[in-house]
Order: structure tokens, then sequence, then C-alpha cells
């Protein structure tokens, strides 16, 4: 059987694929697959204050399927149940996602080739959980020919078990009082917590980490969620200040 070797294996198991599609593909998803327990709770939870903030099953379906992010779509909930003009929840929203703007550059270079319906398709699917996937998936090395579609698997799994929750959710979230009160929520930051600890590996990563982190508890009573944009700003910086004298220092 052809096999993709084109990549070192990884720290806890050799790693092997097919380099046809569909065996790509199914890699992509079976490497999804653990963090979507965490986001379950979330998409169940997004599906319920949907609906209890007067938004249709629906319109809330719709929001899972055109928009896809779901820390974007928890805000965008929460300013209409209050009330806000559509100008605020967009600025606002538009504020939260620019994170996925350093997410497309990061991965430019592994699908700048790609014709403009994958890179659509591709960018419209780039999630936290995608990204941190790729992001493992590079670190044993280059894609094969076939790549694209490892990619691809992990945006249908993660897009599908979204849509699912958010079903479920505003299904019977009525049915459950007070869902917003079980701490549901908690299953985002656990969910955050696991992607980011084992990309930390080296201690400009750790600085940038913990810079952010405090600037982002400092700066949380900002309006508009702009204390997330301060605190990406300042771990960007804070990374690379300490990565280019290390940088200098190798060369």
């Amino acid at each position: 059987m052809d096999t993709d070797t084109r990549f070192e294996p990884s720290s806890s198991a050799l790693v092997t694929s097919t380099s046809s599609r569909l065996g790509q593909f199914l890699l992509g998803s079976r490497d999804t697959l653990p963090l979507i327990i965490g986001a379950i709770p979330f998409g169940l939870l997004f599906g319920a204050l949907g609906v209890a903030a007067g938004l249709s099953l629906w319109q809330t379906l719709g929001m899972s399927l055109l928009v896809f992010a779901g820390a974007a779509q928890f805000i965008a909930v929460g300013l209409i149940g209050a009330g806000a003009g559509i100008g605020v929840i967009i600025f606002t929203t538009l504020i939260v996602n620019l994170r996925h703007a350093l997410y497309s550059a990061s991965l430019q270079p592994v699908v700048k080739h790609l014709p403009l319906r994958w890179r659509v398709f591709l960018a419209f699917g780039l999630t936290d959980e995608c990204y941190a996937v790729m992001l493992r998936r590079l670190d044993r090395g280059p894609l094969c020919d076939n790549g694209r579609w490892f990619f691809a698997g992990t945006v249908v799994t993660m897009f599908s078990s979204w849509q699912l929750c958010t079903l479920i959710g505003a299904l019977f979230g009525q049915a459950m009082p007070d869902l917003n009160r079980w701490g549901l929520e908690f299953a985002l930051v656990a969910s955050f917590i696991g992607i980011v600890v084992p990309m930390l590996k080296r201690y400009p990563q750790w600085a940038a980490a913990a810079a952010a982190g405090v600037v982002a508890v400092w700066a949380r009573t900002l309006p508009y969620n702009l204390g997330l944009l301060l605190a990406t700003a300042v771990g960007i910086t804070v990374g690379l200040l300490l990565d280019k004298p290390a940088e200098e220092a190798a060369a």
C-alpha cells in the first residue's frame, strides 16, 4: 500500500497514512475528534441560548451554518438579547474574530498554491480547533500531495458536529431550564487550554502566552471585547521580541 513517509514520527507514536484523498480526509477527521469533546457542550449551549435570545430555530441554525465561529456567535446572541444595534454586533464580532487573520497568515504557505475554491472553503472552516489540528500535523513534517484533504477532514468533522450540537441545543434547550447556569461555557476554556498548552514548547511561546493572559484578564472590562485585541497584540509583541534574539544566536 502506498504510504506517506515524508514526515517525521510524532513523539508518541510512528504516524503513517495512506496518501489517497480518502485516507488523508479520514486522518484529518480522526485527529479532530478529541477536540470535538470540548466543543459539544459549547454547541449545545449556543443552540439553547440562541432560541432563548429570541431567535427562531432556523435563525439559530442559520447562524451556525453561515458564521461558524463559536465565540463570535455567543457574543452576537448576547448582544441581540440585549437589544444592541447591528453596527455594534458587527464591530464586536469583528474584533473577536481578528485572530483568524493570524491563523490564515500562518497557514498561507501551505495553501497558497491551491485553487481559489479550495482556499475559500478552508478559510471558512478555519476554526481554533482546525487550526490546532493543522499545526500539530505540520509539526510532523510537510503535507503530502493530497494534504489538502487532511485539512478538509478537520473542517468537515468540526463543522458537522457544531451543526448537530446547535440543533440539539435549540430543540431541547428550552426543556432544560437555566441551562446557561450549568457552567457549560467552561468547556470553551478547557478546549482552549487543551489547544494552546501542547503548542508551548519554547520560552518565547510561554512568555507570549503568559503576557497575553495577564493583559486579557487586566483588560477584560474594556468595551466591545477590545481587551482580546490588546492581549493578542501584546502576546505577539512579546513573542517576537524574545524569539528574534534566539534566532540570531542560533544563526
